[in-house]
């Protein structure tokens, strides 16, 4: 095969590939069905303020992790 073959088909190559798309593109919003596309308010709620369960030392100690200055 001719070093111009070899271009010729590694052009062909990535115009090929280039064709395809990522998953990302494939999916662009231009693609999506209208009903998928709402600017409607979202109807899910706040979940509010997360705080500590359990006490930072007990989980240590269940999870068999000793602080080094012991407390």
């Amino acid at each position: 095969m001719t070093s111009a073959e070899m271009v010729g088909l590694a052009v062909a190559g990535l115009v090929l590939l280039s064709g395809c798309g990522t998953a990302k593109e494939k999916t662009a919003p231009c693609k999506r069905p209208a009903n998928l596309m709402s600017f409607a308010p979202d109807p899910r709620e706040d979940c509010g303020a997360m705080y500590r369960v359990n006490n930072p030392a007990a989980a240590f100690a269940a999870l068999g992790i000793v602080e080094p200055d012991g407390q």
